[in-house]
């Protein structure tokens, strides 16, 4: 029986990616998909991330313990990928991601038994040909909560934009990872340029931060925060796509929000800079064609913004 097993891993957007990239797989070998829902949480003692998927209508089941390999799944995993890693990569039956720019080599994988995918292969690259599938099974078990649905009318009677703005390390210290403030303010500037009295959602991890640190256009701004502290992400996903225009952070979560809404002429802004190894942002195949990327660029003793379209 042709099977894949994907390990799914990391915040909501980087399980977003596990998953697309698994189904598509599954999908164009005729292949069985399970979701191991386990391993990859099991030792994220840092961030303590769980299990997000559930808030959307995936038709795949959860693998079994066995499937898991367990029991000893750590140990037994170790060596399923040491012993893969000696194979070519088309005949390695553990295949794990080798870097973290897209892999062209994914997409011509045959299934011909049990395949295990380990990785975050975060490019719509390994899922392009079967979009519309991806986006029917990614579809967001809608938030119940009058909050949640109040905010979503107040989205749908405006020029709406979603404005993500994620602190990764602490917003007044020197940091590898934060994106400057400056691009933020030359997206917000690009937006306003383009759209009449756009109203800007606001979604971030350190909204007072964004207060005191981002110049948005008075009265114009409305801050998302009911759901972080309730701990719904998929609710702020959904949230966020269901705006018409984006600026995303160099976060995977504001990817997914983009890709899975907007209007269909949206402009989705997004950094183009590499940052950190927290972040993992700008790599080859991330960012789709027709968004338009920003590039923070150190030029002498001045720093100048450049418009990629």
């Amino acid at each position: 029986m042709k099977k894949v097993i994907v390990v799914v891993q990391g915040g909501l957007g980087n399980q977003l990616f596990c998953y697309a990239a698994a189904r598509r797989l599954a999908l164009v070998n005729n292949a069985e998909l399970a979701i191991d829902d386990v391993s990859g949480f099991a030792r994220d003692r840092l961030y303590r991330r769980t299990y997000g998927l559930d808030h959307f209508h995936i038709p795949v089941r959860k693998a079994t313990p066995s499937e898991r390999m367990e029991p000893f799944g750590r140990y037994r995993r170790f060596l399923s990928r040491w012993i893969s890693r000696r194979r070519p990569f088309a005949q390695r039956r553990y295949l794990c991601q080798e870097g973290l720019d897209f892999d062209d080599r994914l997409l011509a994988i045959k299934v011909d038994s049990v395949l295990y995918l380990d990785g975050y292969w975060q490019s719509e690259n390994y899922f392009k040909d079967v979009e519309q599938a991806i986006r029917n099974d990614l579809r967001i078990v809608l938030p119940g909560d009058e909050s949640n649905q109040s905010l979503s009318r107040q989205i749908a009677r405006s020029n709406s934009v979603a404005l993500h703005i994620r602190w990764f390390d602490s917003p007044s210290g020197v940091s590898n990872n934060n994106l400057s403030c400056s691009y933020y303010q030359r997206a917000i500037a690009y937006i306003e340029q383009r759209f009449v009295r756009p109203h800007y959602f606001v979604f971030s991890d350190r909204p007072e931060a964004v207060r005191q640190e981002i110049d948005i256009p008075v009265n114009r701004a409305t801050y998302v925060s009911q759901n972080e502290r309730n701990g719904n992400a998929h609710a702020d996903l959904w949230l966020m796509s269901q705006c018409r225009h984006f600026v995303t952070a160099n976060s995977t979560f504001s990817w997914w929000g983009a890709w899975l809404g907007g209007a269909e002429n949206k402009v989705v802004v997004t950094p183009r800079e590499k940052l950190g190894t927290i972040t993992a942002w700008g790599l080859k195949g991330q960012i789709p064609e027709h968004w338009v990327q920003l590039l923070w660029i150190l030029c002498l003793a001045e720093f100048a913004l450049k418009v990629i379209v």
